[in-house]
Order: C-alpha cells, then sequence, then structure tokens
C-alpha cells in the first residue's frame, strides 16, 4: 500500500510539474495587435487646385481628400522566438508593398540574449524614414527614402556587441523582390554606435547597386532634437547622392514643430551639371490620444530643371503645397 502511495504522489508531483511548465510556457507566449490608419488633404499653391502634380517622391502625391493607409502589425511571441505579419492596405502601402498587400512577413529566433535571427521580409535598415507614418515626423517623405529600397526579403542577423555598438549581417534577394527570378542576391551590413548608425547595401546590379548611408540624431536638449541622413548610390555610374537634416522642437507635450531640409541630386543630373533638387518641409503635429494631426508646408526647388507647371500654364522650378493628414494609431 505504501509502494502505491509514494507511485501516486510522484505521479500527482509530475503532473504539477508538468502543468506548472505549460502554464509558464503559456504565459511566455502572447499575441499583440498594433497598426494605424491615415489619411490626408492636400493643396496646391504653386500650381492649379486641378493640377495633379507630384513632387517625385513617394506617397501623399494627391490633391483634396485622400487615403493614406490601414496597417495592421500582429507578432506572436514566445520566449526565444515568434512570428509578425504586417499587412498594409489603401494607395500609401500599395506604393511601398508591391503586392500581396504585405508589408512584412517574418519569423525570429533569439539565439542568445544578444544574437538574434530574423528570416522573411522585413522592411529597409536603410534611411532615416520608414513607411508607417507613425513612424515619421514629416507626413510626406523624402527623396533619399523614395529612390531608396523599401524592403527586404531575406535572412538577417543582429547581434549586441556591447552597450553602445551592434551589428547586422544580411543575406537577401535584391531590393524590393519577394521572389528571386533572376538568381541575383544581396548582401547588407549595418554598424550602429549609441543611436547611430553606417549602413551598406550591394549586388551585382540587378537591383540597387551599391548603396552606403548614415542615419543618425542627437538630442540637443530635452526639447531639441536633431536627425540626421546622408546616402550615396551607385549602379554602374546611375544612382543618387544627398543629405538631410531634422531639427524637431517640442513646444509641449501635445505639440511638437519640425523641419526637414533635403539636398538630392541624381548621377544623370550631375553629369549634365544640374544642380538638383533643395526641399523644405515645415511640420507641424499635435498628438491626442491615439490621433495625431500633421498640418505640413513643403517647397521643392530644383536648379535648372523646370519639370512643374505653374499656375500660369508656364513650366517652373518649384512646387509647393499644403496637407493636413490625420492619423490614428492603436
Amino acid at each position: 500500500m505504501k509502494t502505491i502511495k509514494k507511485i501516486v504522489l510522484v505521479l500527482i508531483a509530475t503532473l504539477s510539474v508538468g502543468a506548472i511548465n505549460a502554464q509558464e510556457e503559456a504565459a511566455e507566449k502572447k499575441f499583440s495587435v498594433s497598426g494605424s490608419v491615415d489619411g490626408y488633404y492636400q493643396v496646391s499653391i504653386s500650381a492649379a487646385d486641378n493640377d495633379q502634380q507630384s513632387f517625385g517622391t513617394s506617397f501623399a502625391d494627391e490633391l483634396g481628400f485622400a487615403l493614406g493607409m490601414a496597417n495592421v502589425v500582429g507578432e506572436y511571441k514566445g520566449a526565444k522566438t515568434g512570428a509578425v505579419i504586417d499587412l498594409a492596405f489603401g494607395p500609401r502601402g500599395d506604393a511601398a508593398v508591391g503586392g500581396y498587400n504585405l508589408n512584412q512577413l517574418y519569423v525570429y529566433w533569439d539565439v542568445t540574449e544578444k544574437t538574434t535571427l530574423t528570416m522573411g521580409r522585413f522592411n529597409t535598415y536603410l534611411g532615416y524614414e520608414v513607411i508607417s507614418p507613425t513612424g515619421n515626423f514629416n507626413y510626406s517623405t523624402s527623396y533619399l527614402f523614395s529612390n531608396g529600397p523599401f524592403s527586404h526579403v531575406g535572412l538577417k542577423a543582429d547581434f549586441a556587441l556591447s552597450d553602445d555598438f551592434s551589428l547586422m549581417l544580411a543575406a537577401m534577394n535584391v531590393t524590393d523582390v519577394n521572389n528571386n527570378i533572376t538568381g541575383a542576391y544581396s548582401a547588407g551590413a549595418q554598424l550602429g554606435f549609441k543611436g547611430q548608425y553606417l549602413n551598406f547595401y550591394y549586388d551585382d546590379g540587378k537591383g540597387l547597386g551599391f548603396e552606403v548611408d548614415y542615419t543618425g540624431g542627437f538630442d540637443i536638449s530635452d526639447s531639441f532634437y536633431l536627425g540626421i541622413n546622408a546616402a550615396y548610390a551607385d549602379n554602374d555610374g546611375e544612382g543618387f547622392y544627398g543629405a538631410a537634416i531634422y531639427p524637431q522642437l517640442a513646444t509641449s507635450e501635445k505639440f511638437s514643430i519640425g523641419l526637414r531640409g533635403e539636398y538630392f541630386q541624381t548621377m544623370s543630373d550631375a553629369v549634365s551639371n544640374d544642380p538638383g533638387v533643395f526641399a523644405a518641409t515645415l511640420t507641424g503635429s499635435y498628438a491626442i490620444e491615439g490621433l495625431t494631426i500633421k498640418p505640413e508646408l513643403r517647397l521643392d526647388t530644383w536648379g535648372d530643371d523646370k519639370p512643374y507647371l505653374g499656375s500660369d500654364g508656364m513650366p517652373s522650378d518649384n512646387l509647393s503645397t499644403f496637407l493636413v493628414a490625420a492619423i490614428y494609431a492603436f
């Protein structure tokens, strides 16, 4: 009888431990949903209201009332592994995603506390700006962002080398390609130091070619931040280079104001001695709960080129607009 009791006690203890472990594993696995919805109203200042001219950058390229995108991000996270699905619908999403309505789709594995492997489709590590309007201060986007890659499909490894240094290495399809139908691949790397990042991308010329990019910023004070982006890209003599600064001032807990000043030059314009384009974008940001209202004034001025039409119907070297965007994040 004592032997049976011991066996029963052992079984009960074993089941209890198993139940506790199962509860701990279940507690470690978490599913979360986040996302955003955005839209805007835009009027032309320098051209006729019915003249649908745009800056040549991505998104926010329509006049009147217009849609941005609906973005829904789901993440299932375990103790060491997880998966992310990032869905994008609407004009902004269509322009960035290039099919399937999948902005991102990847799995990851925290191999150690300092090493993470990620495989699938993930947004680019190059540049200061991102696809989602919740991640940018300005609503419209820069030339550097618009001409660089949006996303990559491949495998990357992130290493936390120390409290200050980080390293990322990646093997991918050529940029913004979901299916590898050419047999071409690309390599990527990122070196980070205290919030400053030096980024590299290279393929054999069947995609972007080669790009080196610096992205960073500095907290000048508790209320003033200065962001910086500079890039150079070359694909057998074609490509671009430029720089942008992002000074941003928080005047209160709810309101901030920021300026993006950008100089952008294509290789072909440089050969013809065209000085390129200077773009200035002044944006206000008012936040209440999950809603952010962004009034924005933008002026792009080209050098020798006159790619636009003025309100008089004559060729013009500049284009200016005013918009008000509404962004809700959840």
